[in-house]
């Protein structure tokens, strides 16, 4: 129980600690028999009308979805008792139910927004050099002090930011993470990572500190990873996974989808295989040419994207393992989350730019405050064309709406964070841009037909 002594106190600013002493009750004895009783728990935390909506939806597909049910139990049946108290009780309490009302609330009373998350790359050394990294063009020497990013997560909390993401690099190579993340024990951290670096002693300490959430990086099959991570990686990943899932950690994965992979990472044996691993949840990024040696012909063509815009969903339906694509979910999201409308990234030199994809900057951490940041002109720019397009299937600036992106970084002054960063604005990659976002503009109304079919089916 010590180790929620801070979340208890600060959700205790907001609901009865009878409420909070009986839902810590039921996660630390038999949470998996008592699942209904902790969603109506839920229910009672719910500052918000929508979150009510939303746990009475869960409890419903929990009830009728066999796959749905089996994560959950799975989860909580499975998850170490610090797991459950650090990550899970720190998410789903402190960041959704009690952190985002605060979240809304000052961003009315201060006249700016507030995101639900922030991305940091706590370095940017790695051990792999995987070709066409997103991140591979930034500075390999880069790193923040423990003092600044201890000071940006306290002053999220302030403004009821309790989730913390983290990319890199690789953030297992930065040596005070697991000091950051006990010093914030009631805050989430989820990881992405390489995998490579979690050995028995790291998997030990994943457990022990209980708020960190890796998601392992794989390209498909080990064939397919191998070729892009290295030889051998893919066996090290999943080795990863088996020390994770025998000591109770919560994991996922992250799959970056290309015309080469596509079919390969959402088919039911690579799938099935994550769920037999142990991944509960994983993210779906589609390939942006960016970063090292960008190649515009690995994006998914437009058929592709379609077949993604209904084979994830299915997915989820039907396997226990929550699946999320970012560009073909926007109605989930109602279009982009970046440029601190629900999220921004923070680069280990200290940059700060509106998304993981697009590299430009006005401000820096070292110099600036979290306010200042969250009050950028290129976040006024980003902010008031969102979402860029009244259809929710085209929510990127980047692929989508490419013109968007061009008069944000004109009107706000940005400057690239690295060299050849502007190509997504110009030259062959820009027109190659333009050319796919018109044709994926093209198809919407029938991936929106398709998916009306399966709804109603």
């Amino acid at each position: 129980m010590e180790k929620w002594g801070t979340n208890l106190e600060f959700a205790k600013r907001y609901v009865s600690e009878k409420v909070l002493r009986e839902l810590l009750n039921y996660l630390s004895s038999d949470p998996v028999n008592h699942i209904e009783r902790l969603l109506s728990i839920g229910k009672l935390l719910a500052r918000q009308e929508g979150h009510k909506q939303n746990i009475v939806a869960l409890e419903k597909a929990i009830n009728s979805n066999q796959a749905i049910r089996q994560l959950a139990e799975g989860v909580l049946g499975d998850a170490h008792p610090n797991i459950l108290q650090g990550l899970l009780y720190n998410f789903f309490v402190n960041s959704m139910l009690l952190g985002v009302p605060r979240q809304r609330h000052l961003s009315e009373t201060l006249g700016y927004n507030i995101p639900h998350f922030i991305l940091v790359d706590p370095t940017s050394a790695c051990n792999l050099r995987c070709e066409g990294c997103w991140a591979g063009a930034y500075a390999q020497h880069d790193e923040l002090s423990f003092e600044r990013l201890d000071r940006l997560c306290a002053e999220a909390k302030e403004l009821g930011i309790y989730w913390i993401v983290m990319s890199g690099g690789e953030p297992f190579m930065y040596p005070c993470l697991f000091d950051l993340a006990a010093r914030h024990n009631d805050m989430a951290f989820m990881l992405y990572t390489n995998g490579t670096r979690i050995d028995d002693r790291v998997a030990d300490q994943i457990v022990e500190v209980g708020n960190l959430s890796p998601a392992f990086s794989l390209e498909g099959w080990e064939e397919r990873t191998d070729r892009r991570r290295g030889p051998g990686v893919f066996k090290k990943v999943t080795a990863a996974m088996d020390r994770l899932r025998e000591r109770g950690a919560v994991f996922g994965v992250s799959l970056t989808a290309t015309r080469e992979n596509m079919e390969e990472i959402t088919s039911d044996g690579f799938v099935d295989f994550l769920v037999e691993k142990g991944a509960r949840y994983g993210w779906v990024f589609h390939y942006i040419p960016i970063g090292r040696n960008p190649n515009p012909d690995l994006m998914l063509t437009p058929e592709q994207r379609a077949y993604m815009a209904t084979r994830v969903p299915t997915i989820r339906q039907n396997k226990p393992i929550v699946l999320a694509d970012f560009w073909n979910d926007g109605e989930l999201t109602q279009g982009c989350i970046a440029g601190g409308r629900r999220y921004f990234h923070v680069t280990a030199s200290g940059a700060v730019e509106p998304c993981a994809f697009v590299h430009f900057s006005t401000h820096n951490i070292n110099e600036h405050s979290l306010e200042e940041i969250l009050r950028s002109p290129l976040f006024a720019a980003f902010q008031k064309r969102q979402p860029f397009c009244g259809d929710h299937l085209r929510p990127c600036p980047i692929i989508d709406v490419p013109s968007a992106l061009r008069d944000i970084v004109a009107e706000s002054g940005a400057r690239p964070t690295h060299a050849g960063a502007d190509e997504v604005l110009k030259g062959e990659v820009g027109e190659h841009l333009d050319r796919r976002a018109a044709a994926w503009a093209a198809v919407t109304a029938e991936v929106r037909s398709r998916q009306t079919m399966r709804t109603v089916g």
